[in-house]
């Protein structure tokens, strides 16, 4: 599986502009590299201008999911788009979705966890169904999304589920980028999958964001790393065959004894 991702500068609160740099980046970089799934960071449309949702925050089937269906279907990719501000009855989610090379949505997911560091808690809510997996391409995956990697049990799930990749998409402080990192590693490890962890980059009201988007194997293999600080393209080849392999030869998710934990 061809994969690239967006280590994006996101320019916060301006929308428009942030789908433009995503239309000419995947213009210029689809050429290069010819991806089956292009992935996008966390709230990439607005950034953390948490208290402009209210006025920019989009509805389900809004503008983004349009824009993201467009980009799937001109460029026959499946598109893991990050996240992004959606108002629903319930408030304002974070939502993640999967489109894939039609144009057609495959996978929504509201992220769960609401991280206190950045007061999303203020002004988004929780998502309220539980992650799930879903065929691309006829791979099992999943999506999570940043605060999420801080909850093994998720990640777990998605794993006893089958998923053979786990999409990670943040916009993760630096402060707490060594977290990051090794967080990532271990989910890869402990759940015998691949994990592809697409980040941000820049700064937005003094908080600066890590960069590192990366690929762990089920082994805890990196395959590819991003600049801390840069704006950058992360391209990488995913051997699906490895899953199987290790999940084979290191069986820990059939030897799991959940009654005794």
């Amino acid at each position: 599986m061809k994969v690239m991702m967006y280590q994006m500068d996101v320019i916060a609160g301006k929308p428009e502009e942030n789908r433009a740099k995503v239309s000419e980046w995947l213009q210029y970089e689809y050429k290069k590299y010819e991806p089956e799934v292009v992935v996008l960071p966390e709230m990439w449309t607005t950034g953390y201008a948490l208290d402009e949702l209210e006025q920019i925050a989009e509805t389900s089937g809004g503008t983004t999911e349009a824009f993201v269906q467009q980009l799937a279907k001109e460029y026959n990719v499946t598109i893991v788009a990050g996240s992004f501000a959606v108002k629903t009855d319930r408030g304002i989610v974070n939502r993640s979705i999967v489109v894939n090379e039609e144009g057609e949505l495959v996978h929504t997911y509201d992220k769960i966890h609401l991280v206190p560091m950045l007061n999303e808690p203020d002004y988004l809510v929780g998502g309220n169904e539980k992650a799930a997996t879903f065929s691309l391409n006829g791979v099992n995956a999943g999506v999570l999304i940043c605060y999420d990697l801080r909850f093994p049990e998720v990640f777990r799930t998605l794993a006893l589920n089958g998923a053979e990749v786990i999409f990670v998409v943040g916009e993760w402080p630096a402060a707490r980028r060594d977290h990051w990192d090794t967080l990532l590693k271990a989910r890869a490890i402990e759940n015998q999958c691949y994990i592809v962890a697409c980040d941000t980059v820049g700064e937005h009201n003094n908080v600066e964001y890590s960069g590192n988007s990366l690929v762990y194997s089920p082994f805890g293999t990196q395959y590819v790393r991003a600049s801390p600080v840069e704006e950058e393209t992360v391209y990488s080849v995913l051997d699906l065959e490895e899953v199987a392999t290790f999940r084979k030869s290191v069986p820990n998710l059939k030897n799991r004894v959940p009654d005794l934990y």
